[in-house]
């Protein structure tokens, strides 16, 4: 199947020559290239939202394959809709869909469904091809679009499409495309999309869905921006970045109504020394039965410290377990001791599989000494993690832990932890972490 361009003259230049010129002009040629897990990037009229894609995609290393997630602005085909064959044609040339990997996404989803009826007449795909064959001819990509459905589903959608790539063990690069708010002043597109932004910038799916639906704003593509954190967290990403942010109106003069782009990128942090250790542990005692043993210590491994070590399988917990005070001559070895226990020593989980560890990611938290408090209000489950003691049974929570928001709550899981029953006398204690991710 040949999918013929339907904006090429409209959000774009018809002709080859022409396109390609008003690309040349809009990225930067000479800009420092990074790998990118995923980007968001604008698909309005190359006019108003072309500056923003071509300052986006100047910052990141070309891929031979990209995941596209738009939204459907037509109403029309399937609500999850992919097509894993065929060809799109764009004035620089066809773009040849990555069928072996659109295939593999297909039948790993619950929710996605063969139709190209929905991407028949959607533009939020089709504007993103050119500026990926302006920068890398021969590139193959997977078309998604995503209809109106509910968090979990759009979750769902990215964490399948993550075990898909990971499964391909292809290099990709996956686009959620969506321009920002649609025809509100220049001062209110700005206030709202700045919202929007900070939680992508987050990686914080839910929150940008809720933010969306209480400021009532009108990004079109939340659904394809969910499913792409929800992915993009499951590959590893930790940190994201607005390269560029602009509205209709800086290209018209016009900030009565106005539309906001922006292009932003995600990326794996640089995991570090200790993280990494923690990881290579794991998958030195599951694979061989071996233990680790630190040969070059980094300052943060020389300290003597108590140590947590969590393991999470596609952002739920699937091991946790640490030491209060240090039980060995530093940080390195604590934390290879308690990498192992928490991959197969944690009761509330079985070991950790051989065929489980490319799906795991890894936390490790350094304990400072914990103090003793003379009451709940010098506690803080943002700051302080908390010790509660009563006898020889002493329960731990470690700080910044979700749902977790005050110092009571807080105090009650230690005590069920610790098997301490409610109204009994206790000593409380609190620490500080180092946390490393």
């Amino acid at each position: 199947m040949i999918r013929n361009p339907v904006v090429a003259g409209q959000f774009y230049p018809g002709i080859a020559s022409q396109l390609n010129s008003m690309i040349a002009r809009m990225v930067d040629e000479g800009a420092a290239r990074e790998d990118a897990i995923g980007l968001v990037l604008p698909h309005a009229g190359y006019i108003y939202s072309g500056p923003v894609t071509g300052a986006t995609v100047s910052r990141i290393k070309i891929k031979d394959t990209f995941i596209i997630i738009g939204p459907n602005h037509t109403g029309s085909g399937q609500p999850f809709s992919i097509m894993t064959e065929g060809v799109w044609r764009t004035p620089l040339g066809d773009v040849e869909i990555d069928s072996e990997l659109g295939k593999k996404v297909l039948a790993m989803s619950s929710y996605l469904e063969e139709d190209d009826v929905a991407h028949e007449r959607e533009h939020s795909i089709e504007v993103q091809l050119p500026f990926l064959q302006y920068f890398k001819r021969g590139v193959k990509f997977v078309p998604i679009v995503l209809g109106y459905s509910t968090r979990p589903v759009y979750k769902e959608i990215g964490r399948e499409i993550a075990r898909a790539v990971k499964e391909s063990n292809k290099e990709v690069v996956i686009i959620a495309s969506s321009d920002m708010t649609h025809y509100e002043s220049q001062q209110s597109a700005n206030r709202k999309d700045r919202q929007a932004i900070e939680a992508i910038l987050e990686l914080d799916g839910d929150e940008l869905l809720r933010r969306v639906q209480k400021l009532d704003i009108s990004m079109c593509g939340y659904a394809p921006a969910v499913g792409l954190i929800s992915a993009a967290t499951d590959l590893g990403a930790r940190e994201a970045e607005l390269v560029r942010y602009q509205t209709s109106g800086d290209t018209t003069g016009d900030y009565r109504s106005v539309v906001g782009y922006a292009g932003i990128i995600i990326k794996a942090a640089t995991m570090s020394p200790l993280v990494k250790l923690a990881k290579e542990t794991v998958e030195a005692f599951v694979k061989e039965g071996r233990t680790l043993q630190p040969v070059e210590l980094t300052p943060e491994m020389k300290e003597k410290a108590g140590v947590f070590v969590s393991i999470h399988k596609f952002a739920e917990l699937r091991g946790c377990i640490g030491t209060f005070e240090p039980t060995t001559p530093n940080v390195a070895e604590e934390t290879i001791a308690n990498a192992i226990n928490s991959a197969t020593r944690d009761p509330r989980f079985p070991p950790v599989a051989p065929d489980e560890l490319e799906d795991l990611s890894y936390k490790v938290d350094v304990l400072t000494s914990p103090e003793p408090v003379e009451s709940r209000e010098q506690l803080d489950p943002k700051k302080y993690g908390v010790i509660v003691e009563a006898g020889l049974r002493r329960g731990l929570l470690l700080p910044d832990l979700e749902g977790v928001e005050n110092a009571e709550h807080q105090i009650d899981i230690c005590r069920q932890k610790a098997g301490i029953r409610p109204g009994e006398p206790v000593k409380l204690y609190r620490f500080e972490v180092k946390r490393y991710q």
